[in-house]
């Protein structure tokens, strides 16, 4: 047994790996135990086709988009949000476990069908909020995807030009209005965009506010599409998110 091979065992059995909610020893790593796993709520190709909101059928669109369509084309979640899907972000995003992002990318794979030719962009946090977490959750998660191609994700497409207050607690409406003019494509990226489809990574997609702000930004300034690949979907208007 070589070197890296006895290094690697002794890592393993003092720091094995463990369910990304929970923390049960699990036997791969970027894995969740079996309880986890089983008590997440896969969405799957029978939601509605603009927002993914589940409905059973494929191809329909659901009540709240026809009344009001959304900017966006679409929206790819892995799972619906709900306790364990909080826990997970929650623990990427406050508990500096940046190894989740890896995991949550591993099971958005199935997600990025037809996206072989897309650009990846990640939302993007105001400086100020980079400055103070450390790191943008979404980029992490982009930079994990198995993307067609090494210039596929383009981490600085969308800047963000102002700071906004955390959205918890608001309404659809003012989650809207607290991200009007918050965002802006970088113009050393914009002649890319030329008719292209944009995947926007992101992590929890709530009310739309914000992927929808992006995805006006982007066709302005030139893109075809805009589709969100995100972690988890909010299913019922949860402002507490």
């Amino acid at each position: 047994m070589g070197f890296w091979s006895v290094a690697n065992s002794i890592v393993s059995f003092a720091l094995p790996p463990r369910c990304a909610s929970c923390g049960t020893i699990v036997d791969a790593d970027h894995r969740l135990c079996v309880e986890c796993w089983q008590n997440l709520k896969f969405l799957t190709g029978t939601g509605c086709s603009s927002c993914n909101r589940p409905m059973g059928l494929v191809g329909a669109v659901c009540a709240p988009c026809l009344a009001d369509p959304p900017k966006h084309d679409g929206i790819r979640a892995v799972v619906a949000y709900g306790d364990i899907a909080r826990t997970i972000i929650l623990k990427l995003k406050h508990g500096r476990r940046p190894g989740i992002a890896k995991s949550i990318a591993a099971l958005a794979a199935p997600q990025l069908r037809d996206l072989e030719d897309a650009i990846f962009a990640p939302v993007p946090l105001h400086r100020w909020r980079l400055w103070s977490r450390g790191f943008n959750q979404s980029l992490l998660i982009a930079q994990h995807l198995k993307m067609p191609s090494e210039d596929a994700l383009v981490p600085d497409l969308l800047i963000r030009t102002k700071a906004t207050p955390m959205m918890r607690g608001l309404s659809r409406r003012e989650r809207a209005k607290n991200v009007a003019g918050a965002f802006a494509v970088n113009p050393r990226h914009r002649a890319m965009l030329n008719r292209r489809t944009v995947c926007l990574v992101d992590d929890v997609y709530t009310s739309g506010a914000t992927v929808n702000a992006c995805a006006a930004i982007l066709k302005r300034a030139g893109a075809g599409k805009v589709v969100a690949l995100c972690w988890a979907r909010v299913l019922e208007d949860e402002a507490a998110y």
